[in-house]
């Protein structure tokens, strides 16, 4: 069954997206709406490359002396339990065609005990009668750990807007110069972004997580967001949904300039890494399987995610099936533990690995270790 972006009523909080195609539904909206409902429409189409988990080895072991029943997944992140260390990363929101998919993501999340991240929250600051396609995610998923989402272009007294409207867990502020950029009306100023950060820190009660979104984080961004209090860094590297290319499609125009453009996914986390600050590392572009999850951790990650990987299995297979492939997704990471001798997760980043190929060569480039 696939999931439908037709209208729902704002008013129920069971929405159901069953047995239809996603279409736009023929409906004309303007600005942001439009925008958001097109996202959906092109995110399917386009990727940016690889993540250089490709290029992230580890190494089998014969003999793990550990049993089946040794494996646990679970983690304890913000301040929640989760079921693995996964999380179902920031998708849409806004327009009422994008209710049924976030109730349906948070019931997903829900049922397989992971992490959600809503879409960028300012459509619903803007416009009050989209917040129910943002608040239908605590109301389906009432004690899971649920994300806020808003851009750093945005002020301290939005973005705890923003997290009162979900009553969220955290807070992520989405790093997208490079699609503004491109976008045919994104904004073109970025001075006081690193400012906004800072005050969201300094007044939230909830942490704030930095997120890149298709591009990467350098150890240069990384230090500055460090010295501006940001203790979570979401990668969100090159190798998963290339908004550059959608925003290409949008404008009916390439920008050639962008097309190979970011820093691969694990080239990010190692960035990161290599300044050693205290801080948890979220991996999300171009996570495809349990396998690259767990190429992620072994770089370091504490958590792991996707988004356009999942929500195209929620689109055209439906609900049941993104749940049982997140659950798959769980047991694969638990063979993928035993076998490199690992009770948990988290103990993959102890284990040797083996960096090859493009990643490599970054490594050797960049001068790190």
């Amino acid at each position: 069954m696939a999931i439908s972006l037709k209208r729902s009523n704002p008013q129920t909080s069971n929405a159901t997206c069953e047995g239809l195609k996603l279409s736009l539904n023929e409906r004309e909206y303007a600005g942001r709406g439009r925008r958001k409902l097109e996202h959906l429409r092109y995110f399917q189409e386009d990727s940016n490359g690889n993540s250089g988990l490709e290029d992230v080895h580890l190494v089998h072991q014969a003999l793990p002396e550990l049993n089946w029943s040794d494996i646990d997944l679970a983690c304890r992140w913000l301040g929640k339990n989760l079921a693995a260390p996964f999380i179902i990363n920031a998708l849409t929101g806004g327009p009422p065609e994008t209710l049924a998919i976030n109730a349906a993501l948070a019931r997903v999340a829900r049922r397989t005990g992971i992490a959600l991240a809503v879409g960028s929250q300012r459509a619903g600051l803007e416009n009050k009668e989209w917040r129910e396609s943002f608040t239908i995610v605590r109301r389906e998923n009432p004690d899971g750990l649920i994300l806020a989402n808003i851009g750093a272009g945005n002020s301290p007294a939005d973005a705890g807007e923003a997290v009162a409207m979900i009553t969220a867990d955290g807070l992520q502020v989405h790093l997208n110069a490079a699609q503004e950029l491109v976008m045919p009306e994104g904004d073109r100023v970025f001075r006081g972004w690193l400012e906004n950060i800072k005050g969201m820190v300094n007044t939230l009660d909830v942490p704030v997580i930095a997120k890149e979104v298709g591009f990467g984080l350098s150890r240069e961004t990384a230090l500055q967001l460090y010295q501006a209090g940001v203790r979570f860094m979401d990668v969100g590297g090159r190798g998963g949904t290339n908004f550059a290319a959608i925003e290409e499609r949008r404008r009916g125009r390439p920008v050639p300039a962008l097309a190979e453009w970011g820093l691969s996914t694990a080239v990010s986390i190692l960035e990161i890494r290599e300044l050693g600050l205290p801080v948890e590392i979220v991996a999300t572009g171009g996570i495809h399987s349990a396998l690259d999850a767990a190429r992620a951790l072994a770089l370091g990650a504490k958590i792991v995610g996707a988004a356009g990987y999942f929500l195209k299995i929620l689109l055209e297979q439906g609900e049941d099936a993104l749940t049982e492939e997140i659950l798959h997704w769980q047991e694969d990471l638990k063979r993928i533990c035993l076998l490199t001798g690992c009770a948990t997760p988290a103990e993959l980043a102890t284990k040797p690995i083996v960096i090859t190929g493009r990643t490599k060569a970054w490594l050797e480039g960049r001068q790190l270790r």
